[in-house]
């Protein structure tokens, strides 16, 4: 994507709520009412988009490359949104719960990036505590 850190929006590929059954499930202490937006990808389509594959042992921090096997440029077109947590970020979140140490919400989670502007305007705002309508 030639760009930096800073120069992308990042974005969950899947409904924050599963991020919530997962942590509330646990136990851990949260908010129930974090509110995220619902962004249509519709409102990507003019954007840059890529998936980024984190990998721990890559990772030498924000000033360096991405390694080419940790991206993927997606068609955003053709992109179908993720239904359930990783099972590395299941297990993340078990451990680190255990051990009573404070954790990434959003760890192992491949997020979307998004290089260029997002148009906001009119679109719905989702609690993360409630469960998403199955089509």
């Amino acid at each position: 994507m030639d760009c930096l850190w800073n120069d992308v929006i990042f974005l969950l590929p899947l409904h924050p709520y599963y991020v919530y059954e997962a942590l509330h499930s646990l136990g851990v202490s949260i908010k129930k009412d974090l509110m995220f937006y619902e962004i249509p990808t519709e409102r990507l389509i003019d954007n840059q988009n890529a998936v980024y594959f984190y990998n721990k042992k890559n990772y030498k921090g924000p000033a360096a490359d991405i390694p080419d096997e940790e991206i993927q440029i997606i068609d955003i077109t053709t992109y179908r949104e993720c239904v359930a947590l990783p099972s590395e970020t299941l297990a993340y979140f078990t451990d680190e719960h255990k051990k009573g140490v404070n954790f990434g919400m959003f760890a192992h989670i491949p997020h979307i990036l998004s290089l260029g502007n997002i148009n906001i305007k009119d679109v719905n705002k989702i609690n993360w505590s409630v469960a998403p309508v199955k089509p």
